[in-house]
């Protein structure tokens, strides 16, 4: 392949892998989508191609939905033991955030909500409002009809609102207060304060520190708030766990903020936050090391911001 044909890929490339990242919730999955496309494109008559980003587009949505389809797939989606991949603020496969939708469609809170969307719903529902394809265009990629690509697009955005918590985009400094807020309550063992901070819908879903293969799940304010206070309690076990003393940070991890606990520049776990009307809706705890792999190297790649705890 000549270095015209594997420029013009290269310069879809960021743009194929946050697509990918959209619809399969996984950065390792989605780096695999746009590898297989890129041998697809390799493999192909390009000169046949009269629309390069087109026909790759339409490569790496129909791989991912392939891949929804799957039977493994179904099966742990299906099991409840799936949870997105957390992607660290500044990642390019984050891809487009110029409009609340964009960065709406890429929040861990969305990502999951689109799992109950069927794979053709959950990619008419990316292109339309991540990426603003027009219909025509969205029926090209997936061959079906502009009404059908309408009716998908509606149908995702009805069941998306109606689960989707919050009556709008979050102010990060805001939010950022309240997380550390109840990072200061869980640490200090305030139970009353924690669940104060908490809405009376408030979830916990937690990969159990990445070693169980089930995931771990709470409701009401009482028990997230015995969850996060046991979780948030340093002892030599969860130390010994971590291999070492963490300090811990916060950042933004899909646009929310969200606490790092990391050793020897090493992240060993993420708890991400959605906070909805000055309370925390929800708490997402992922420490599994395939599920945090990405946003270890990420953070490894920056200098972060001073920890608000220094040895936890």
């Amino acid at each position: 392949m000549d270095s015209t044909a594997v420029d013009r890929f290269e310069a879809s490339r960021g743009r194929l892998a946050s697509l990918a990242y959209r619809l399969l919730g996984s950065a390792a999955d989605a780096e695999d989508a746009v590898q297989d496309t890129f041998l697809r494109w390799q493999a192909a008559d390009r000169e046949r191609v009269e629309v390069p980003e087109a026909w790759l587009t339409k490569v790496v949505t129909n791989l991912c939905l392939d891949r929804l389809r799957s039977a493994q797939a179904r099966h742990e989606r299906a099991a409840g033991d799936w949870q997105p991949e957390p992607l660290l603020e500044g990642d390019p496969m984050l891809g487009p955030a110029d409009t609340f939708e964009q960065r709406e469609s890429v929040s861990l809170a969305v990502l999951t909500l689109m799992e109950r969307l069927s794979p053709v719903e959950r990619a008419a529902y990316v292109l339309r409002e991540a990426f603003s394809y027009r219909h025509a265009e969205i029926a090209g990629i997936l061959d079906i009809t502009e009404s059908a690509s309408q009716q998908h697009v509606h149908r995702a955005r009805r069941r998306v609102a109606a689960e989707r918590r919050g009556g709008g985009e979050v102010d990060p400094a805001s939010a950022r207060r309240v997380v550390e807020e109840f990072l200061a309550a869980a640490t200090s063992g305030r139970t009353d304060r924690l669940v104060a901070l908490l809405t009376d819908d408030v979830t916990a879903i937690s990969d159990g520190a990445g070693l169980g293969k089930r995931l771990l799940r709470y409701k009401t304010p009482e028990r997230v708030a015995s969850y996060a206070r046991a979780g948030f309690k340093p002892t030599p076990a969860k130390r010994r766990l971590a291999g070492g003393t963490p300090a811990i940070h916060i950042a933004l991890v899909n646009g929310s903020p969200a606490v790092i606990a990391v050793v020897d520049d090493r992240v060993v776990g993420a708890v991400a936050f959605e906070v909805s009307d000055g309370k925390v809706a929800s708490l997402r705890g992922i420490a599994a090391a395939d599920r945090i792999a990405r946003l270890n190297d990420a953070w490894r790649q920056r200098e972060p911001e001073a920890p608000v705890i220094n040895a936890w």
